[in-house]
């Protein structure tokens, strides 16, 4: 009888930590609520945004809208480090983060990439470039016209080689391709709402 209760009671517990994985996983494959008042078709103001993030090379500009208390950011920072590292040569890296809710520096952030790009903590480059959740990936080209905006990948560890949709965003870039993404995937939002964003009801 005892060995029977103990093995009922493992089996619920196994069975309830199952579930618990299963549904946090769920979660980070439903898009991110798009906010009310959302604009998607109005375009970026590239060169505004240029001057904001100080980007005076004739590189592309390749932004991460990073969330330090954001799970999916956290997520995807290795993804991320390697793109750098990749394409660090040929493309200006900038972190923009979004954060109400603690004050950071550039560089604890920085340190806490192991990054030496630039840092910045203006709202008002998410709001220009549409961007309402992290992580997001932002990408203009050498005209300072916006390129990609759009999720990295579709898994959420960014370990899915054909949904790695920031890469190949910085590939067709760098092929001067005008063939553009059109996954429903990449263009969606996935991950934490942006700080003073409201949900759908």
């Amino acid at each position: 009888m005892k060995k029977t209760f103990v093995f009922i009671w493992l089996a619920i517990l196994l069975s309830t930590i199952s579930y618990l994985l299963w549904h946090e996983d769920w979660k980070y494959t439903l898009p991110t609520p798009v906010p009310p008042d959302y604009q998607a078709a109005r375009p970026v103001d590239g060169h505004s945004l240029s001057a904001r993030i100080n980007a005076e090379d004739n590189k592309p500009v390749f932004l991460h809208f990073f969330n330090p208390a954001c799970p999916c950011s956290r997520f995807n920072m290795p993804h991320f480090k390697s793109l750098v590292q990749k394409y660090g040569e040929q493309l200006s890296f900038a972190i923009v983060v979004m954060s109400d809710k603690k004050k950071y520096t550039a560089d604890e952030i920085r340190d806490k990439f192991d990054l030496d790009i630039p840092v910045f903590f203006d709202r008002a480059i998410a709001d220009s470039c549409r961007v309402y959740s992290t992580p997001q990936a932002v990408i203009l080209d050498t005209k300072r016209r916006l390129y990609y905006r759009g999720n990295y990948n579709k898994s959420r560890f960014c370990e899915d080689k054909n949904t790695n949709y920031a890469q190949m965003a910085i590939d067709s870039l760098l092929d001067n391709s005008t063939h553009l993404i059109t996954d429903k995937a990449a263009l969606k939002s996935y991950g934490c709402s942006l700080p003073n964003c409201t949900k759908q009801n």
